[in-house]
């Protein structure tokens, strides 16, 4: 959790000292990002195409909201 003290220090700093820190701390988020991601590493994905199921799912919800008007 972030403490009142730290916020109180951050929003005391000039705009240019607030756009370092955002841009510091975006940096450190990217790069934890881009650790997440291993190369030559396979990753499944997700495809609607042949989800018959999901598509009768979708199809008794808009049937039941249609009947519901």
């Amino acid at each position: 959790m972030v403490s009142g003290e730290l916020l109180d220090t951050l929003q005391g700093l000039t705009r240019a000292d607030q756009l370092y820190i955002m841009q510091v701390l975006i940096s450190q988020l990217a790069r934890e990002e881009a650790d997440l991601i291993k190369p030559e590493q396979s990753y499944p994905v997700w495809s609607p195409y042949d989800a018959f199921e999901a598509a009768n799912t979708m199809l008794e919800v808009l049937q039941a909201d249609k009947t519901e008007r």
